[in-house]
Protein backbone atom coordinates (compact mmCIF):
# COMPACT_ATOMS: atom_id res chain seq x y z
CA UNK A 1 0.00 0.00 0.00
CA UNK A 2 1.43 3.77 -0.50
CA UNK A 3 2.30 5.46 2.47
CA UNK A 4 0.06 8.48 1.20
CA UNK A 5 -2.80 8.85 -1.63
CA UNK A 6 -4.03 11.64 -3.74
CA UNK A 7 -6.98 12.84 -5.73
CA UNK A 8 -6.99 15.90 -7.65
CA UNK A 9 -10.47 17.11 -8.76
CA UNK A 10 -11.80 19.49 -11.56
CA UNK A 11 -15.15 20.66 -12.36
CA UNK A 12 -17.63 18.75 -10.75
CA UNK A 13 -15.28 16.95 -8.30
CA UNK A 14 -14.04 20.48 -6.60
CA UNK A 15 -13.37 19.09 -2.61
CA UNK A 16 -14.25 16.15 -0.28
CA UNK A 17 -16.87 16.24 2.29
CA UNK A 18 -16.15 16.29 5.87
CA UNK A 19 -12.94 14.96 7.32
CA UNK A 20 -10.64 16.89 5.51
CA UNK A 21 -8.70 20.21 6.80
CA UNK A 22 -7.95 22.69 4.12
CA UNK A 23 -4.19 23.64 3.35
CA UNK A 24 -2.54 26.45 1.59
CA UNK A 25 0.54 24.71 -0.05
CA UNK A 26 3.47 26.73 -0.30
CA UNK A 27 5.95 25.25 -3.08
CA UNK A 28 8.45 26.86 -5.55
CA UNK A 29 6.20 27.40 -8.00
CA UNK A 30 3.82 29.00 -6.04
CA UNK A 31 0.52 27.51 -4.03
CA UNK A 32 -1.99 24.56 -4.41
CA UNK A 33 -4.85 24.38 -2.27
CA UNK A 34 -5.37 20.89 -0.71
CA UNK A 35 -7.77 19.12 1.96
CA UNK A 36 -5.57 16.66 3.90
CA UNK A 37 -8.03 13.81 5.72
CA UNK A 38 -8.11 13.56 9.42
CA UNK A 39 -8.23 10.51 11.43
CA UNK A 40 -8.72 7.70 9.99
CA UNK A 41 -8.30 9.28 6.28
CA UNK A 42 -5.05 10.75 7.51
CA UNK A 43 -3.35 9.08 4.28
CA UNK A 44 -4.97 11.22 1.67
CA UNK A 45 -4.74 14.07 0.10
CA UNK A 46 -7.33 16.08 -2.32
CA UNK A 47 -5.80 18.43 -4.50
CA UNK A 48 -8.19 21.04 -6.19
CA UNK A 49 -6.75 21.20 -9.32
CA UNK A 50 -8.10 25.35 -10.36
CA UNK A 51 -6.46 26.99 -7.35
CA UNK A 52 -6.33 28.31 -3.91
CA UNK A 53 -9.56 30.24 -5.18
CA UNK A 54 -10.87 27.80 -7.39
CA UNK A 55 -11.02 29.72 -10.43
CA UNK A 56 -7.97 29.41 -12.82
CA UNK A 57 -8.79 28.14 -16.20
CA UNK A 58 -7.72 24.89 -17.99
CA UNK A 59 -4.69 26.83 -19.56
CA UNK A 60 -3.71 29.05 -16.64
CA UNK A 61 -3.58 25.90 -14.15
CA UNK A 62 -0.78 25.85 -11.99
CA UNK A 63 0.38 21.92 -12.65
CA UNK A 64 3.91 22.52 -11.07
CA UNK A 65 2.51 23.72 -7.92
CA UNK A 66 0.09 21.32 -7.94
CA UNK A 67 1.91 18.21 -8.52
CA UNK A 68 4.99 19.58 -6.59
CA UNK A 69 2.45 19.78 -3.07
CA UNK A 70 1.37 16.10 -3.72
CA UNK A 71 5.22 15.15 -3.63
CA UNK A 72 5.94 17.63 -0.90
CA UNK A 73 2.72 15.62 0.87
CA UNK A 74 4.53 11.95 0.57
CA UNK A 75 1.79 11.57 -2.26
CA UNK A 76 2.97 8.26 -4.32
CA UNK A 77 -0.05 7.41 -5.77
CA UNK A 78 -2.86 9.39 -7.56
CA UNK A 79 -5.69 9.42 -9.43
CA UNK A 80 -7.04 12.14 -11.26
CA UNK A 81 -10.53 13.09 -12.22
CA UNK A 82 -11.84 15.04 -15.46
CA UNK A 83 -15.07 16.13 -16.65
CA UNK A 84 -15.02 15.30 -20.16
CA UNK A 85 -16.59 15.19 -23.73
CA UNK A 86 -17.58 12.17 -25.51
CA UNK A 87 -16.31 11.46 -28.68
CA UNK A 88 -16.44 7.95 -28.88
CA UNK A 89 -20.23 6.22 -29.76
CA UNK A 90 -20.18 4.41 -26.40
CA UNK A 91 -19.36 7.25 -23.84
CA UNK A 92 -22.48 9.20 -23.22
CA UNK A 93 -23.16 11.75 -20.59
CA UNK A 94 -22.78 10.00 -17.58
CA UNK A 95 -20.32 7.54 -19.03
CA UNK A 96 -17.05 6.17 -16.97
CA UNK A 97 -13.82 5.49 -18.73
CA UNK A 98 -10.37 4.70 -17.25
CA UNK A 99 -8.33 6.32 -19.08
CA UNK A 100 -5.01 4.80 -20.85
CA UNK A 101 -3.71 7.56 -23.73
CA UNK A 102 -3.26 11.16 -24.07
CA UNK A 103 -3.16 13.51 -26.88
CA UNK A 104 -1.66 16.64 -26.40
CA UNK A 105 -2.26 19.85 -28.44
CA UNK A 106 -1.72 22.31 -25.57
CA UNK A 107 0.40 25.07 -26.15
CA UNK A 108 1.73 27.65 -23.95
CA UNK A 109 1.46 25.99 -20.58
CA UNK A 110 4.63 25.20 -18.16
CA UNK A 111 4.56 21.21 -18.80
CA UNK A 112 8.46 20.18 -17.17
CA UNK A 113 10.15 20.68 -14.50
CA UNK A 114 13.47 20.23 -16.62
CA UNK A 115 13.77 23.16 -18.17
CA UNK A 116 17.83 23.28 -18.77
CA UNK A 117 19.66 24.61 -16.63
CA UNK A 118 19.71 24.36 -12.44
CA UNK A 119 16.83 22.10 -13.15
CA UNK A 120 18.42 19.88 -15.78
CA UNK A 121 17.59 18.43 -18.85
CA UNK A 122 15.50 14.91 -18.91
CA UNK A 123 13.60 13.27 -21.73
CA UNK A 124 11.11 11.16 -19.70
CA UNK A 125 9.28 8.09 -20.98
CA UNK A 126 5.96 8.49 -21.33
CA UNK A 127 4.59 5.97 -23.56
CA UNK A 128 1.94 4.70 -21.43
CA UNK A 129 0.70 8.02 -20.09
CA UNK A 130 -1.38 6.26 -17.06
CA UNK A 131 -0.81 3.77 -14.53
CA UNK A 132 -1.84 0.15 -15.91
CA UNK A 133 -1.64 -1.31 -12.89
CA UNK A 134 -4.35 1.42 -11.42
CA UNK A 135 -6.36 1.60 -14.56
CA UNK A 136 -7.27 -1.82 -14.19
CA UNK A 137 -7.36 -1.48 -10.44
CA UNK A 138 -10.13 0.72 -11.28
CA UNK A 139 -11.84 -1.03 -13.74
CA UNK A 140 -12.06 -4.25 -11.70
CA UNK A 141 -13.33 -2.15 -8.67
CA UNK A 142 -15.91 -0.57 -10.56
CA UNK A 143 -19.01 -2.76 -10.64
CA UNK A 144 -18.62 -3.38 -6.74
CA UNK A 145 -18.92 0.28 -6.63
CA UNK A 146 -21.73 0.74 -9.24
CA UNK A 147 -19.99 2.13 -11.37
CA UNK A 148 -19.01 0.80 -15.28
CA UNK A 149 -15.58 1.66 -16.24
CA UNK A 150 -15.18 1.88 -19.89
CA UNK A 151 -11.36 -0.11 -19.83
CA UNK A 152 -9.40 2.59 -21.89
CA UNK A 153 -10.08 5.06 -23.40
CA UNK A 154 -7.62 7.88 -25.64
CA UNK A 155 -7.97 11.52 -24.04
CA UNK A 156 -7.21 14.28 -26.68
CA UNK A 157 -6.65 17.73 -24.71
CA UNK A 158 -6.94 21.20 -26.13
CA UNK A 159 -5.90 24.57 -24.73
CA UNK A 160 -9.72 25.76 -23.86
CA UNK A 161 -10.74 27.81 -22.07
CA UNK A 162 -13.54 27.37 -25.28
CA UNK A 163 -14.95 24.54 -26.38
CA UNK A 164 -13.61 22.97 -29.65
CA UNK A 165 -15.36 23.20 -33.33
CA UNK A 166 -17.36 20.65 -34.64
CA UNK A 167 -14.44 20.75 -37.10
CA UNK A 168 -12.04 19.65 -34.48
CA UNK A 169 -14.07 17.03 -33.01
CA UNK A 170 -14.26 15.32 -36.53
CA UNK A 171 -10.24 15.28 -36.56
CA UNK A 172 -9.93 14.55 -32.71
CA UNK A 173 -12.06 10.99 -33.58
CA UNK A 174 -9.75 10.36 -36.60
CA UNK A 175 -6.54 10.82 -34.43
CA UNK A 176 -8.00 8.49 -32.30
CA UNK A 177 -9.64 10.02 -29.24
CA UNK A 178 -12.46 8.82 -27.66
CA UNK A 179 -13.00 11.51 -25.26
CA UNK A 180 -12.48 15.67 -25.03
CA UNK A 181 -10.80 17.68 -22.43
CA UNK A 182 -8.47 20.54 -22.01
CA UNK A 183 -6.62 20.15 -18.63
CA UNK A 184 -4.61 16.46 -18.54
CA UNK A 185 -1.62 17.54 -19.57
CA UNK A 186 0.65 18.54 -18.24
CA UNK A 187 -0.33 17.41 -14.97
CA UNK A 188 -0.09 14.01 -16.12
CA UNK A 189 3.61 14.18 -17.56
CA UNK A 190 4.59 16.31 -14.22
CA UNK A 191 3.51 13.57 -12.21
CA UNK A 192 5.48 11.21 -14.29
CA UNK A 193 8.46 13.30 -14.00
CA UNK A 194 8.22 13.22 -9.84
CA UNK A 195 7.74 9.13 -10.35
CA UNK A 196 3.98 9.37 -8.98
CA UNK A 197 1.82 6.67 -10.04
CA UNK A 198 -0.85 8.67 -11.74
CA UNK A 199 -4.39 7.42 -13.03
CA UNK A 200 -7.28 8.78 -14.81
CA UNK A 201 -10.91 8.69 -14.74
CA UNK A 202 -12.93 10.85 -16.86
CA UNK A 203 -16.55 11.44 -16.43
CA UNK A 204 -18.46 12.15 -19.78
CA UNK A 205 -20.89 15.63 -19.22
CA UNK A 206 -21.91 15.88 -22.49
CA UNK A 207 -21.51 15.15 -26.42
CA UNK A 208 -18.41 16.75 -27.68
CA UNK A 209 -18.96 19.42 -30.48
CA UNK A 210 -20.85 18.50 -32.91
CA UNK A 211 -21.15 14.26 -32.59
CA UNK A 212 -24.86 14.98 -31.29
CA UNK A 213 -25.51 18.37 -32.58
CA UNK A 214 -25.10 21.53 -30.18
CA UNK A 215 -23.13 21.45 -27.55
CA UNK A 216 -25.13 20.42 -24.10
CA UNK A 217 -23.02 20.69 -20.74
CA UNK A 218 -24.51 18.42 -18.17
CA UNK A 219 -22.76 18.49 -14.89
CA UNK A 220 -26.03 16.52 -13.37
CA UNK A 221 -24.77 13.65 -15.08
CA UNK A 222 -21.78 13.69 -12.70
CA UNK A 223 -23.30 14.67 -9.99
CA UNK A 224 -25.54 11.37 -9.97
CA UNK A 225 -22.47 9.21 -9.84
CA UNK A 226 -20.41 11.68 -7.38
CA UNK A 227 -21.08 9.89 -4.41
CA UNK A 228 -19.97 6.39 -5.66
CA UNK A 229 -16.15 7.65 -7.53
CA UNK A 230 -15.08 8.76 -4.43
CA UNK A 231 -15.21 5.40 -2.47
CA UNK A 232 -14.12 3.98 -6.11
CA UNK A 233 -10.92 6.31 -5.90
CA UNK A 234 -10.04 5.23 -2.27
CA UNK A 235 -11.11 1.55 -2.70
CA UNK A 236 -7.76 1.22 -5.76
CA UNK A 237 -5.35 3.64 -3.97
CA UNK A 238 -5.39 2.01 -0.75
CA UNK A 239 -4.99 -1.53 -1.94
CA UNK A 240 -2.87 -0.68 -5.06
CA UNK A 241 0.23 -2.73 -4.72
CA UNK A 242 2.88 -0.63 -6.75
CA UNK A 243 6.44 -2.01 -5.98
CA UNK A 244 9.22 -0.76 -7.21
CA UNK A 245 9.91 -3.23 -10.64
CA UNK A 246 6.10 -2.25 -11.43
CA UNK A 247 7.12 1.38 -11.81
CA UNK A 248 10.60 0.55 -13.39
CA UNK A 249 7.62 -0.99 -16.03
CA UNK A 250 5.20 1.95 -15.88
CA UNK A 251 7.82 4.55 -17.01
CA UNK A 252 9.30 2.56 -19.41
CA UNK A 253 13.10 1.72 -17.95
Amino acid sequence: MPQRVGIIGGSGVDRPGSGFTETVIDTTYGQALAWIGDGDQSDVVFLSRHGVNHDAPPHKVNNRANVTALHHLGVDCVIATFAVGGIADDIPPGGVVALDQIIDLTSGRESTFFDGGESGLRHTPFTEPFSPVLREAIVKAGPAHGLAVRPRGAYICFNGPRFETAAEIRMSKLLGADVVGMTAMPEAILARELEIHYAGIAVSVNWAAGVKGPLQVDFGALTLIRGKLLPLMLDVLRHAELDPEVWSQERGD
